[in-house]
């Protein structure tokens, strides 16, 4: 009886460690889908709160933006996502940090210029003051 016990508690811990870990991903995803949402609609509120104050923003041509570089360049449209689709996404939790691995296929419209994107993304989230925030962000072209 005393084995059976233990082994029902050993498999309710494991239970717990993978529904806890399932949680803080949807709670990632549930951040990067309002990140992406946020990136439609230029709303430079939502993606304040989402970024952190130390936010490092790299594109794909090489530019490199810090938290208000990347909110300013939203605001006046150089950077507009008309659509914005993400697939093939992976999130990997290591405790208070979360590495999210993306494709992200879109239209934009940057400074009233049509355009498409196709890009592998990077981002770094962390839990800060109990929310999710966007640390670092890096893409690449895909050709």
């Amino acid at each position: 009886m005393k084995k059976y016990v233990c082994i029902c508690v050993v498999v309710m811990c494991f239970t717990y460690v993978n529904v806890t870990a399932q949680t803080k991903q949807q709670k990632v995803a549930a951040a990067v889908d309002a990140w992406r949402i946020a990136m439609i609609d230029g709303d430079v509120a939502t993606l304040d709160k989402l970024t952190s104050e130390v936010l490092t923003y790299g594109h794909s041509a090489g530019a490199i933006e810090t938290k208000q570089d990347y909110l300013q360049n939203i605001k006046v449209g150089n950077s507009d996502f008309v659509t914005m689709q993400l697939t093939d996404q992976q999130i990997i939790m290591r405790g208070k940090t979360a590495i999210v691995r993306h494709v992200l296929t879109g239209t934009t419209n940057d400074r009233g210029k049509p355009g498409e994107v196709k890009l592998k993304v990077l981002q770094v989230w962390q839990l800060e003051k109990g929310r999710w925030v966007l640390l670092a962000r890096q893409s690449v072209k895909i050709q």
